[in-house]
């Protein structure tokens, strides 16, 4: 277990990065600073909503992504180009990537993408991406106690609350099927299951896999040997992270239709971001982690705000992105159980769309004609981010070999985006249907 217990202090943090030298350290040397002393960088996020118009008694769900930098790119196409042209390449030592450059029907423009995988228009065949799932154990040393109906500001009083997804929560979840890191890495995300859309069988394989597959159907050569597998798995010892008193809090409850079962954490996602990218992620190179891999953050009941006593700046239950240097791709998602949210947030919901939106917009920046105007996007966004488009909506649930019943959205195809004719399974344009025709005229 990784112990990180932040301290107040305003020196720690005078750049972007925290340098890390011999593996692991110890929970004395872990700090945070003061964001009225040193300021965090506030990150770039992209896809979020104009937060001025949110409800503040009912918040809504939003997931979101941090671009790479102009440096990292460059980094990764060189990375990517000298990995293809050798033939005995270390799968440890970077991503699997390929390159895409169509013309795009929607608006007869060229566009220029890098994804995870092998190219499915010249071959496929199967990659691999070792994947670490961290499970996070936050503290926080607020709690949220009323809030203003009017301008959704919190009131807060001391008090420490521990979302911990590896013990076991008899309030929200069901013996035996009550510990949320077990039931998490049990996921279809993480193992095999049988998918069928739209009456074809796609495959007995992650989730994930069986929608990339689909997403190129009528392109491979062979269906069944086109592959992007998360392999191997492995789960690490929790972390521990002590949230500050000004970065984190807990949400009061409200009039609801759904009844809560336990309290909701909210966390700074600047401090949160910083924090993972610059003391967590260097300190894991020592069980396994590095460009080649891919991290997953898992929280439990815990979501990200700029604001964490505004209501109106809630709510963020999971991202995507990637730190420098070195190049690290990672994704962190909220496993909720709190019944706050609507089903399409729940368990794996928020986990299905970041790992599908890292398969094929890794470094968040494959751009795409305009379109919006549906999902969490009301108004325009240009990028191949698949699970925006239909944010809440979800695909078949699935009964793994452990009695749960996993939620998982429904996500865009390649070809909604860069338009038609579709090259996916039944010709459509997303995954259970939704979607059967492209995106349309480039959105205004």
């Amino acid at each position: 277990m990784l112990q990180f217990h932040p301290s107040i202090t305003s020196h720690l943090f005078p750049v972007s990065f925290l340098l890390v030298a011999g593996g692991l350290l110890s929970s004395s040397s872990l700090f945070a600073q003061d964001k009225q002393q040193t300021k965090i960088p506030e990150n770039q996020w992209i896809n979020l909503p104009d937060f001025s118009i949110q409800q503040p008694t009912e918040p809504q769900v939003y997931v979101t992504a941090k671009p790479a930098t102009p440096g990292i790119m460059s980094a990764v196409r060189a990375q990517a180009l000298a990995a293809q042209s050798t033939a005995d390449t270390q799968a440890s030592a970077t991503l699997p990537l390929w390159f895409y450059n169509v013309v795009s029907s929607r608006d007869s423009s060229g566009y220029f993408g890098i994804m995870i995988g092998n190219d499915p228009f010249h071959g496929g065949g199967t990659a691999r991406v070792p994947t670490y799932i961290v499970p996070v154990i936050l503290r926080t040393n607020t709690v949220g106690v009323s809030y203003n109906s009017t301008t959704g500001v919190i009131t807060t009083m001391p008090g420490v609350t521990t979302f911990d997804p590896t013990a076991a929560d008899n309030a929200c979840m069901t013996e035996p099927n009550n510990v949320p890191a077990t039931v998490f890495r049990q996921s279809p995300i993480f193992e095999n299951a049988k998918f069928t859309f739209g009456g074809t069988d796609v495959g007995y394989t992650q989730y994930l896999d069986a929608f990339q597959r689909a997403s190129f159907w009528k392109i491979l050569p062979d269906q069944n040997d086109y592959h992007v597998f998360l392999d191997p798995v492995n789960q690490l010892g929790p972390v521990v992270i002590d949230v500050p008193a000004i970065y984190g809090t807990t949400r009061p409850t409200s009039s609801t239709l759904r009844s809560v079962c336990g309290p909701l954490g909210i966390v700074d996602i600047n401090w949160l971001d910083f924090y993972l990218s610059t003391v967590v992620l260097p300190a894991l190179t020592a069980q396994g982690v590095n460009s080649g891999s891919f991290p997953v953050f898992q929280l439990y009941n815990v979501v990200g705000s700029s604001r964490v006593t505004s209501l109106g700046f809630c709510c963020i239950l999971g991202y995507h992105s990637v730190s420098e240097p070195p190049i690290q791709t990672y994704a962190v998602a909220d496993f909720d159980t709190s019944n706050f949210f609507s089903a399409g947030a729940q368990d794996t919901g928020i986990l299905s769309h970041e790992i599908g939106e890292w398969i094929n917009d890794p470094f968040v920046s494959n751009v795409t004609p305009r379109w919006g105007h549906t999902g969490q996007v009301g108004g325009c966004q240009g990028n191949l981010e698949t699970g925006d488009p239909l944010s809440g909506s979800l695909a078949p649930s699935v009964i793994m070999p452990n009695g749960f019943t996993y939620r998982l959205q429904e996500m865009a195809f390649y070809s909604w985006f860069l338009g038609a004719p579709s090259i996916a399974v039944n010709g459509w344009y997303s995954n259970n249907g939704s979607f059967l025709k492209d995106a349309g005229p480039p959105c205004r």
